[in-house]
């Protein structure tokens, strides 16, 4: 499976052994990411390629992330030690394809976060005012 940060400028190949993933709530994600959690697919270092390599950032004095400096990206999440990576759902071309298996860092979750599927909803090219601004910008609304 192939993906990338949003910019194009690090893309990477990745061999996929199946469709588990997981949600990361711990503190160090919360802030890396300024989310409430991070989706994660855990896959042996030796079987990504990347195309150019991300640029790292020490996050803890056990591990580094790899992100991307010019549009900000989060991609990875590395242990010193081991021979595996994490690899930002997000971050994939078609990442509908994985499926969250467990949770980690349950000591920092927000419960009121965790099903969100009752609340209201609505898709991006249903905002008109959005919708608006794309076209008047580049003539299209974004992939």
């Amino acid at each position: 499976m192939s993906g990338g940060c949003q910019c194009g400028r690090l893309r990477y190949v990745a061999e996929i052994d199946g469709d588990d993933a997981y949600l990361c709530h711990c503190r160090m994600c919360q802030r890396a990411t300024g989310g409430v959690s991070i989706a994660f697919r855990n896959v042996p270092k030796a079987a990504v390629t990347w195309e150019h390599e991300p640029d790292r950032y020490r996050s803890s004095p056990l591990a580094q992330r790899g992100f991307c400096s010019a549009c900000g990206t989060p991609l990875t999440f590395e242990y010193d030690e081991g021979q595996n990576l994490d690899l930002t759902v997000g971050s994939f071309d078609d990442p509908g394809r994985f499926k969250p298996t467990s949770h980690f860092g349950k000591e920092s979750w927000h419960e009121a976060w965790l099903d969100t599927s009752t609340l209201p909803a609505k898709r991006s090219d249903e905002h008109q005012a959005l919708v608006d601004k794309w076209m008047n910008s580049v003539g299209k609304l974004p992939d």
